[in-house]
This record gives C-alpha cells, sequence and structure tokens, in this order.
C-alpha cells in the first residue's frame, strides 16, 4: 500500500527553560540554564538539591479551578503543553471532525508526586484506617494524560499511553506518524510529560547515582562530552507535537512547520539501566530510522542527541554517530540541549524533537553548553562538531533526535524540511 506523508502542524511546550515552545527555542539557542536549587520540595538533606524545575507555571491558566484537584502535575504540564500546540496549529475545533482525531500522550515515571502523597498520608495516619483521595488512582496512572486531553477537546481516535523510560514520547511521535501514515488517523497529538522532582524521584535517582552532585554550581552540571560530568540534571515538564496526514493538512489550509519521514526502535539488550558500552543499539536505532526515512547518512545535518551528561551514555553514543555516519559525522551537527533543559525523562524525545523542527525551520542548530575546552574526555573524539556554547548557522535540510531509556528502549525520529 502506498503510505500517506505526515507533516508537523502544531508545537507546544512547557519546560525548565520556557512557558511555550517558542520562548523554550529562544532561551535554548541562547544558552540558557533551567537548573536551579530544588523548590517543590526541601532537599536539603539530598544529595542532589538541584534541579530544572518549570518556572512560575499556573495551571489555572489550563483547567478550571475544580479540575486541578482531579491532576497530577505531570498531566497539568501535559494539558498545557497540548493547548499550545493546538493553537499554534491554527485548527478549527468547531469544524474539525474529531471521530478520529488521537491522543498519543506519553510518560516515563507518571503521577508520582501523587503516589507519594497518598501513601505517605496513609501510613503516616495508618491507625485511623485507609483514607484515601477518591482521584488518587486516575492522577497517578501514566495514560491519564492522553485520556484527560481527549476529554476537554473531543477527541475519539487512537488514545493511549507510551511507556519506555527515557524514549517514552519519541515511542509516542513514532506510533502516531504510523498510524497516520497508514491512513488510521488524520491527526494525532503526540508528545510526554513528565513531573518527577519529588523526594521518591530525586532520591530513587540518587541512590543509583544517576544524578549529578554539583550542588555548587547548578546552572553548570549538565556538561554532556565534558570529561568531569558526573551524571544528568533532573529535568521536568511536557512537550505536544501536532501530526497530520498531508492531504488533511493541505485541505484545512494549514501552516505545515516539517514533515516527518522516519523513525526507528531498537533494544540494548544489555544492562538494566547503563547503554550497551559501544552503543550497540544506539547505532541499531539510527540506522532503523535513516532506513525508514528513505535517506543516507550524509542526508542528515543535525543530530539532537541523548545525550544526558552521563560518563558511559555520552561515549557510547558518540561512538555509535561516528559508526552510523562514517566520515559525515564530521560534517554534521550534534548538540545535547539536555545540558539547558535538564532530564525530562519521558518527557525528553517529544521536546527534543520540538528542538530539531525549530532548528529545521530556522536554518539554526541550539549549542551544548557548559563545555571548558580545557575539560576533555580522551574516550570522545573532538573532532565531531558537538555545538559547544554558542548556536551555529547551518542550512538543516533534515535532523534526527535519539532518546534512549533504562532498560535499553532506544528510539529515534528524524523530520526534514516540508517540499511540497
Amino acid at each position: 500500500m502506498e503510505l500517506k506523508r505526515v507533516v508537523v502542524t502544531g508545537v507546544g511546550a512547557i519546560t525548565p527553560i520556557g512557558s511555550s515552545s517558542t520562548e523554550m527555542w529562544k532561551n535554548a539557542i541562547n544558552g540558557v540554564s533551567g537548573a536551579g536549587p530544588i523548590t517543590h520540595f526541601d532537599a536539603s538533606s539530598f544529595k542532589t538539591q538541584f534541579a530544572c524545575e518549570v518556572k512560575n507555571f499556573d495551571p489555572l491558566d489550563y483547567v478550571e479551578k475544580g479540575e486541578v484537584r482531579k491532576l497530577d502535575r505531570y498531566a497539568q504540564y501535559a494539558i498545557a503543553a497540548a493547548k499550545e500546540a493546538i493553537i499554534n496549529s491554527g485548527v478549527n475545533l468547531e469544524t474539525l471532525d474529531k471521530e478520529n482525531v488521537g491522543v498519543i500522550f506519553a510518560a516515563g515515571i507518571g503521577g508520582i508526586q501523587t503516589f507519594e502523597q497518598e501513601v505517605g498520608n496513609y501510613y503516616a495516619n495508618e491507625e485511623q484506617g485507609p483514607k484515601f483521595n477518591p482521584f488518587f488512582i486516575p492522577k497517578m496512572i501514566s495514560d491519564i494524560a492522553a485520556g484527560q486531553i481527549s476529554i476537554i477537546y473531543g477527541f475519539r481516535g487512537p488514545n493511549y499511553s507510551t511507556a519506555s523510560a527515557c524514549a517514552s514520547s519519541t515511542n509516542a511521535l513514532i506510533d502516531a506518524f504510523n498510524y497516520i501514515r497508514l491512513g488510521q488517523s488524520p491527526m494525532i497529538l503526540a508528545g510526554g510529560a513528565e513531573a518527577a522532582v519529588t523526594p521518591g524521584g530525586v532520591g530513587g535517582f540518587n541512590a543509583m547515582k544517576a544524578l549529578s552532585t554539583r550542588n555548587d554550581d547548578p546552572t553548570r552540571a549538565s556538561r554532556p562530552f565534558s570529561n568531569s560530568r558526573d551524571g544528568f540534571v533532573m529535568g521536568e515538564g511536557a512537550g505536544c507535537v501536532i501530526l497530520e496526514e498531508l492531504e488533511h493538512a493541505l485541505a484545512r489550509g494549514a501552516n505545515i512547520l516539517c514533515e516527518v519521514v522516519g523513525g526507528g526502535m531498537s533494544a540494548d539488550a544489555y544492562h538494566l539501566t547503563a547503554t550497551h558500552p559501544d552503543g550497540l543499539g544506539a547505532k541499531l536505532v539510527m540506522q532503523r530510522a535513516l532506513k525508514d526515512a528513505g535517506l543516507k547518512p550524509e542526508d542528515i545535518d543535525y543530530i539532537n542527541v541523548h545525550g544526558t551528561s552521563t560518563p558511559v551514555g555520552d561515549v557510547s553514543e558518540s561512538k555509535a554517530i561516528k559508526e552510523v555516519f562514517g566520515e559525515h559525522a564530521y560534517k554534521l551537527n550534534i548538540s545535547a540541549t539536555k545540558s539547558m533543559t535538564g532530564h525530562l525523562l519521558g518527557a525528553a524525545g517529544a521536546v527534543e524533537a520540538i528542538m530539531a523542527i525549530f532548528a529545521v525551520i530556522n536554518d539554526l542548530v541550539p549549542p551544548t553548553t557548559n563545555h571548558d575546552p580545557e575539560d576533555q574526555d580522551p574516550n570522545i573524539d573532538y573532532n565531531l562538531n558537538f555545538t559547544f556554547d554558542k548556536a551555529q548557522k547551518r542550512t538543516v535540510n533534515a535532523a534526527l533526535s535519539n532518546t534512549f531509556g533504562f532498560g535499553g528502549h532506544n528510539a529515534s525520529v528524524i523530520v526534514k524540511k516540508f517540499v511540497k
């Protein structure tokens, strides 16, 4: 069968460096850090006392007051990002046939804040018997963001959540891409949300020694591809991308931002939390994305890498890029925008796909920040262009975004300039 073309017609984001996708992009190209001391709870006794938190967020800007108590913070972020994407898309909700419009919205963890609060309250008052909020379960479960968005807008198409740790929202994008190109839906809101800056989230990742503990210098703690990197910085927020079948978009006169042309998935099949040291899974997922897109390695101009600032992960990903792209690896731009946003876990893929989309639209590559030229890792090839410190102008016809998750889950998506 002939596959349908899939385009992007709207984006939305709530992140530590911006309360909209455009504000996020402006701050990203200017190298602004979203890191600072944790304010969501008292972190003074934790090994890590900082994170990239969303700033000045008011859920009442997006949902009615009576609904806020039914939503964990992660779902509030999802609704906010979806609202911006819908407005950005210019779609007329009054005339849109909503019967087959879908929502595939990911979360790696989901309502962890709600879980901690409810279970904590139970054990603190155990002698009084079990008393739980009636919204405990629907606030906590990771599929509820997709459900809530569909309820708000009346979208009755495919509706579910993907969960593959930090690859979750890239998987959501790929699923949406496949549904649309197979002709099963004309439009899908795809993305991810996460709000794990909580005692359990920070404490759990601390116990794994996954987080940076650079408490004296939070804004420079996330330093991908630098020798002194000591772990990722926790982030939070949401990203939403509206994918649409080309003819459907053209029929309504949509402003087409770019085209989605391929996606790849793989498994490391190696370790519970560590990436394969030789980047085997990363290599496979990029190769599969290229094959799916019908592109050659030299067609890619920019890679938004997973680049979490962990000792093993950054090395293995750079190795994989060299293997997949060969000599062209030295001609493309690479950047790790987690150096500014922090690691948004299940929302990372959607947010970083939006970064790639803006790079294609603007012919501008956001930087990898916090690198000291004297801080070189002997296991990393610095002849690769990591776009250190400053955004770089270049023609970006096609961009690839990588995400890798605990459990060995890998997902990559490719976007390119739209040519009718």
